[in-house]
């Protein structure tokens, strides 16, 4: 067998972007992945001329400079904005928390107006908890933003996604809700934002470019002293716990099916997110692909769309992990197994798998520099 610096478990971002660096240094690696395909979650099918994100909508933005003139280095990112909206009982409300969704709730169109129905809403849910501190997400998101936005575009919505009840979440789920007293509907306050142009798989196949790939191997189906022979070192970034035979027993996870379809129109929602917030809808929200990467008169042109809808699961075994579930237990048993892992001389664990943190794409990236950086490769 071939004789490798590095074998590496997995080819999603933080899998890729390690190999790229370590080519660079001259370090020679095998990048192996169970699936039939390179790039993890990122990966795109292409349907009817459209790029489509089989593993769910992922919206590259960043505040870090390096990290954004890095994956531009490798391909142009176009000029996306996210800015999606919520459907709630067939009403549209402007995302994330702000004057248009202010205006569309209560028909206020002064920040005084909305801080003054926000702030009675909040010192009402203070009132109720008599002095005590908020012992679960219901209570802690009423304290945040009120019971309007809270019932309308939070409770039931963050249900769906978690499979419990709000007031059955802990509350430090959510430390914070932003509220922005300005006309501003871009989700995220990130300096750089946007989309690969021609999709998130010219990004892969950039920074796996010369790189040796194989897939459908299943790393643990596969014999794993023979796969460790073949390299100095090991990467890994699949999940914490399978590594170790689940020793200390099993990661809670949240999954994410879907249900993707051709429409024979050009345009079905006009926005590539809306979320659906209200139990009366079984998904949590519909993508459509073609807004990420075709704006204006493109629109048109391409005569089909292809939408997805998104529905949040409790992992089972056979499921792709998608969110780790950050509750007091499963961060006390992730934190069992991290040590375990920090044993191990000649394997680097890295993203959001073989952490178990939930990390944004950008940070992956600067996760694997930060670990990079600090390698004696």
């Amino acid at each position: 067998m071939q004789q490798y610096d590095y074998l590496i478990v997995g080819s999603g971002l933080f899998g890729a972007t390690f190999a790229h660096l370590a080519k660079k240094q001259g370090k020679r690696c095998l990048v192996i992945d169970k699936r039939n395909h390179l790039g993890g979650n990122i990966f795109c099918d292409n349907i009817e001329g459209i790029n489509v994100h089989r593993y769910g909508a992922h919206i590259f933005h960043t505040n870090d400079k390096r990290v954004w003139d890095f994956v531009n280095s490798i391909v142009e990112f176009n000029r996306y904005t996210n800015s999606p909206v919520a459907n709630y009982k067939g009403r549209l409300y402007n995302l994330p928390f702000n004057m248009n969704t202010f205006y569309q709730m209560w028909g206020v169109k002064t920040p005084d107006e909305a801080r003054r129905i926000i702030d009675e809403q909040r010192e009402e849910a203070l009132e109720a908890l008599g002095g005590q501190e908020p012992k679960n997400l219901e209570e802690q998101a009423l304290v945040l933003v009120g019971k309007d936005i809270f019932y309308t575009l939070i409770k039931e919505y963050t249900e769906k996604q978690w499979g419990r009840r709000c007031s059955e979440l802990p509350s430090f789920i959510i430390k914070r809700l932003p509220l922005r007293f300005v006309y501003d509907n871009n989700y995220f306050n990130s300096l750089y934002q946007g989309i690969p142009v021609g999709g998130y798989n010219k990004l892969i196949d950039g920074l796996l470019n010369g790189v040796d790939c194989l897939t459908g191997i299943d790393f643990f189906q596969s014999p794993y002293r023979e796969w460790r022979k073949c390299s100095e070192r090991l990467v890994y970034t699949g999940a914490l716990d399978e590594f170790f035979g689940f020793c200390y027993g099993a990661l809670d996870w949240r999954t994410v099916s879907f249900k993707t379809r051709v429409e024979d129109i050009t345009n079905f929602q006009g926005n590539a997110v809306v979320n659906y917030t209200s139990h009366e809808v079984p998904y949590t929200r519909i993508i459509e692909h073609k807004h990420f990467e075709m704006f204006g008169e493109e629109v048109e042109n391409c005569t089909k769309t292809v939408i997805s809808e998104e529905y949040s699961e409790e992992y089972k075994n056979g499921m792709e992990p998608y969110y780790p579930v950050n509750d007091l237990r499963n961060n006390e048993l992730a934190e069992k197994y991290r040590e375990l892992a920090e044993k191990q001389s000649d394997i680097i664990f890295g993203g959001r798998l073989a952490e178990y943190k939930y990390y944004d794409m950008d940070q992956v990236i600067a996760r694997t520099f930060n670990i990079f950086d600090h390698l004696n490769v």
